[in-house]
């Protein structure tokens, strides 16, 4: 806290500076004026000047000229003197703050450049330094995240596409299958049985990519809410490898997991269960066929940690791109295992809803995803609730 009204007093030193400046300048210019307006006004020819002009303009006699004058000017001396001074000083309060206006015009336009989001650099007075790098900071961040934005959008309506052009694959494929067994129905059994395998897998095939679809259209309705419990985390990820075990055998591929068997943790149990599988199921997806996943998990410090580790290796490029939305990898389209690319994205937002952090990392034989989460509870989460 400190630290910080420090820098915002750094912030402000220049225009203080400035200020006092200013307000030195008043002062100093107001007592001059008031000085020489005194030292005027008590010279005689000053006061010669001003008898003969009564004379003159009023048809006066010296005497009763000389008498005005005494009167009005040179008896009220102090009042003339404060009311020089309360002029000076409004005058000069009125240039000071017409140098200050330009400050506000500056930060305007910056502003206006902000709201119109023109193409140009934000500029301000010296003094204003601290500010036009703040404007400057808000210009860049706003840039990027429209240009995220837009990227997200190219990436959904690429996807759409691209589901939309594959759907016809499996579904020509169904049709053109059922279609033959229509027209043949004393087909051998054993051509039959093999056509109505074919169609089913494709129909599998097809209900996945509409699932898909369903999946676009959860991520941009809905908000992730957690309801957090007493999680026995070890059940999950032995239930979790489970289901995935018809997709590892097919392929020669085996999970183990490296884990204790009363390791527990907070958290939402539907949420943490689609953030593993999702991890898993690109593990399977990516890693080499007759390969192990290696499952580990453990408390590191003040946190739970899970590493999934498959062999296979991802491009720096793509790696640091995996955890955006809608983003696939090339080969994830030509795969019966190609998905919208929001598993990862989605994954990432339930571990930041859980006060975690989940990154992956990839070398030239192995590839691991890690997930760490609070060791333990808010203090306003209840166990069980």
């Amino acid at each position: 806290m400190k630290l910080k009204n420090k820098n915002k007093k750094n912030d402000y030193f220049r225009l203080k500076r400035k200020l006092y400046l200013y307000i030195l300048a008043i002062v100093m210019a107001s007592v001059a004026f008031v000085v020489s307006l005194r030292l005027f006004i008590l010279r005689r020819a000053v006061g010669d000047w001003i008898v003969r002009f009564l004379e003159n303009s009023f048809d006066l006699r010296r005497p009763d000229a000389m008498k005005i004058y005494q009167y009005s000017i040179r008896n009220h001396m102090e009042i003339l003197i404060y009311v020089a001074i309360a002029v000076s000083i409004l005058i000069l309060c009125r240039v000071m703050l017409s140098r200050f206006a330009k400050y506000f015009d500056e930060i305007n336009t910056g502003i206006d450049i902000l709201i119109q989001n023109e193409d140009k650099p934000i500029e301000l007075s010296a003094e204003m330094e601290f500010m036009e790098r703040k404007l400057s900071t808000l210009k860049r961040t706003l840039e990027k995240r429209e240009q995220d934005a837009k990227l997200a959008e190219q990436r959904k309506n690429d996807v759409v596409m691209y589901l939309a052009h594959d759907i016809k694959t499996p579904l020509t494929s169904v049709i053109g299958y059922l279609s033959l067994l229509d027209e043949a129905p004393d087909m051998p059994v054993e051509q039959k049985a093999k056509y109505v395998h074919i169609t089913l897998t494709k129909a599998y095939r097809l209900e996945q990519l509409i699932d898909e679809f369903f999946e676009i259209t959860r991520y941009n309705l809905q908000a992730i809410t957690l309801a957090k419990k007493h999680i026995d985390l070890y059940y999950m990820l032995v239930q979790m490898t489970d289901e995935f075990y018809p997709q590892l055998a097919s392929n020669g591929k085996q999970a183990v997991i490296h884990a204790s068997e009363d390791l527990t943790v907070s958290g939402d149990p539907d949420k943490l269960a689609r953030v593993f599988n999702n991890i898993l199921r690109n593990a399977v997806a990516y890693s080499e066929d007759d390969s192990v996943i290696d499952i580990t998990a453990g408390f590191s410090g003040d946190r739970v940690s899970i590493v999934f580790k498959n062999a296979g290796s991802i491009p720096e490029d793509k790696l640091a791109a995996i955890f955006e939305k809608f983003y696939r990898m090339d080969d994830a389209r030509s795969s019966d295992t190609g998905g919208a690319g929001l598993g990862l994205a989605i994954a990432k937002e339930i571990v930041v809803q859980h006060g975690g952090q989940i990154y992956a990392e990839s070398d030239d034989n192995y590839t691991t995803f890690t997930v760490e989460l609070p060791a333990l509870p808010d203090l306003d989460d209840k166990w069980g609730s």
